[in-house]
């Protein structure tokens, strides 16, 4: 009998997560804020240190980007694709946390790494082509001395 009871408490406990989740997301989906489970994730380094990016490829998902988010994690982030190396721009509309941007070439190489505050509409600009722009928390790049020339590897590959 005490069997059944726990697992009875169980499936009730996972059903309810279940429905916690759905309910959620469908609010988050309702409010037109950006789940953090919409973009895949994968695993960058800049030398020694690990990163873990979401990965904005479609010009909807660089649109959106970290927008709404209230926190990052430590060594989480979210790196953009570009079609075409240019100089691109960034900027933080309904973004709630402040951020660092490194632009990236299509090399792998920093080329520039700028600060920028939350909620504004200023542009932060790659210094010449980037492929890439990976945020992070503000400060992160500086704190693990990822300047400009250092490698990030791992990065995703723009299709044929």
């Amino acid at each position: 009998m005490r069997h059944q009871s726990v697992r009875l408490r169980t499936l009730l406990g996972a059903w309810m997560v279940l429905v916690g989740t759905a309910a959620g997301t469908w609010a988050t989906a309702a409010s037109g804020q950006t789940s953090p489970t919409e973009f895949r994730v994968i695993p960058l380094s800049a030398g020694i240190h690990l990163i873990r990016a979401e990965v904005a490829l479609e010009s909807s998902e660089r649109s959106k980007g970290l927008m709404y988010r209230e926190a990052l994690g430590v060594n989480q982030g979210m790196v953009f694709l570009f079609d075409a190396p240019a100089v691109q721009c960034m900027w933080m509309r309904n973004t709630l946390i402040p951020l660092s941007v490194a632009f990236i070439a299509d090399d792998g190489h920093v080329i520039n790494v700028e600060d920028m505050a939350p909620q504004t509409e200023n542009n932060h600009c790659a210094s010449q082509p980037a492929r890439y722009a990976l945020e992070m928390n503000l400060g992160w790049f500086r704190k693990h001395g990822v300047a400009p020339g250092a490698k990030i590897t791992g990065l995703p590959r723009a299709a044929p």
